[in-house]
C-alpha cells in the first residue's frame, strides 16, 4: 500500500474507535470525553484533507442516483460534526475551559445530543456507503489476494444476524427518540458492562454499514441496466 493510503486507512480507523469511545461516554467520564471529541474533529478535517480530490471533482460531472445519496450524506454528516464542535465548546469544562463563556448552555445541550446520534448513525452509513473501498484498502493491507463468492455469501448471512440485532437495538436504546429530540436527557447506565453495551453499538453500526453497502451494490445494478438499455 501507498503511505498515503495507508495514511487515510489509519485515520479511518481512529475516527471509528473515537466514534465509539464517545458513545460511551458514562464509561469514561467527561475529561476523557472532551479530549477524544477535541481529537475526533482533528480527524475528521485530516480526513477530508486526505481526501481533497472529493473537494475538486464536486463540481464535475453527471450526478447519479449513487453519487447525490453520498453527498448527501456527506452534508447531513458534515452539519452533525459541526453541531457537535459547537456544542462541545460551548458545555466544556476541560479543553475548551479557557474561552469566555457564552451562554446558550441549553441549546448546546439540544445540538450536542442530535449531532451525536445522528453523527453516529450518518457516520456508519458513511462507513457503508464507501465499504468496497475499505475492504480493498484492508485486503491490500493483508496482502489477500483471493475474492471467491462463499465468503461473499457468508458475509451477507452475517451481516443480516448483524442487523436484525441491531434494528433491536435502535429500538430498545431509544435512538428514536434522540434523533427526533423527543427529550432532552439522555438516560446513561453507569452500571451496564461496557461489553455489552459496545456490542450493541456494534451491531447497529453493522445495521447501517448493511444498509449502505447492499443499496450501493443495488444502485450500481439498476444504474448499469438502465445503461445497456439506453435509459
Amino acid at each position: 500500500m501507498k503511505p498515503k493510503a495507508v495514511i487515510k486507512l489509519a485515520v479511518d480507523v481512529s475516527m471509528t474507535l473515537a466514534l465509539l469511545f464517545l458513545m460511551g461516554y458514562q464509561f469514561w467520564g467527561e475529561a476523557p470525553h472532551e479530549w477524544v471529541g477535541a481529537g475526533m474533529f482533528l480527524l475528521f478535517v485530516a480526513h477530508h484533507l486526505l481526501n481533497g480530490r472529493w473537494h475538486k471533482t464536486l463540481f464535475k460531472g453527471k450526478y447519479s442516483a449513487l453519487r447525490t445519496v453520498t453527498l448527501c450524506v456527506d452534508l447531513l454528516l458534515l452539519l452533525a460534526m459541526l453541531a457537535q464542535m459547537y456544542s462541545g465548546i460551548v458545555m466544556s469544562r476541560y479543553v475548551f475551559a479557557f474561552l469566555p463563556g457564552t451562554g446558550g448552555m441549553s441549546l448546546a445541550r439540544r445540538l450536542h445530543i442530535l449531532g451525536a446520534y445522528w453523527g453516529f448513525l450518518l457516520m456508519s452509513v458513511h462507513l457503508g456507503l464507501h465499504w468496497n473501498m475499505i475492504l480493498g484498502m484492508l485486503r491490500k493491507a493483508l496482502k489477500i489476494k483471493s475474492k471467491t463468492k462463499s465468503p461473499s455469501m457468508i458475509a451477507f448471512a452475517a451481516g443480516l444476524i448483524i442487523s436484525g440485532y441491531g434494528i433491536w437495538v435502535f429500538i430498545s436504546r431509544g435512538f428514536p427518540t434522540c434523533l427526533f429530540l423527543k427529550s432532552e436527557f439522555v438516560f446513561l447506565d453507569y452500571s451496564e458492562p461496557r461489553i455489552f453495551f459496545y456490542i450493541d453499538y456494534l451491531a447497529l453500526m453493522g445495521l447501517c454499514i448493511f444498509i449502505a453497502h447492499y443499496s450501493t451494490k443495488l444502485m450500481a445494478q439498476l444504474q448499469k441496466r438502465r445503461s445497456h438499455n439506453g435509459i
